[in-house]
């Protein structure tokens, strides 16, 4: 499976079979990001978008098996030693723009890492410019497709 992501490409679309292969590409992305990069992760539930998290935090020496979805605690921060930290939200439950203020999304946007986030509609307003937006869908035969864009 070819699954690397060039970030020089304007436009990838891969194809995941397992929730392996999501991690790969997402490791394989990962390996090619910054600090101060914001991915984007949209998709329906289960179309997996933690997983993909997963795959970016194992990049940066994080167990894997620690990441969750911070459904319930909007952010969850993870970091391995001297690697660039993970800061990893999930919007669904928000209501409002503004309640990210709250939990500080301009700090960690600021701060050395790198920000994955779930449901980023909300977030859009406080985004910077360019984005690694990834669109995960589920397919008939049960695999997923994986959109990823450069914005």
């Amino acid at each position: 499976m070819k699954s690397s992501f060039e970030l020089s490409d304007r436009e990838r679309t891969l194809i995941s079979g397992s929730e392996e292969e999501t991690r790969k590409i997402a490791g394989d992305l990962a390996k090619k990001l910054e600090s101060g990069d914001v991915i984007t992760l949209r998709g329906d539930l289960g179309s997996g978008k933690t997983h993909f998290v997963k795959g970016i935090a194992e990049t940066f020496g994080i167990d894997p098996d620690t990441v969750q979805s911070p459904t319930f605690t909007i952010i969850h921060e993870y970091r391995s030693g001297d690697a660039l930290p993970v800061f990893h939200f999930d919007c669904y439950r928000l209501k409002h723009p503004e309640e990210l203020l709250d939990i500080g999304i301009e700090h960690y946007l600021d701060e050395p890492g790198i920000c994955c986030i779930e449901w980023p509609e909300l977030a859009e307003p406080y985004l910077p410019d360019t984005v690694i937006a990834v669109q995960m869908e589920h397919q008939k035969d049960g695999k997923r497709k994986i959109l990823i864009k450069k914005t």
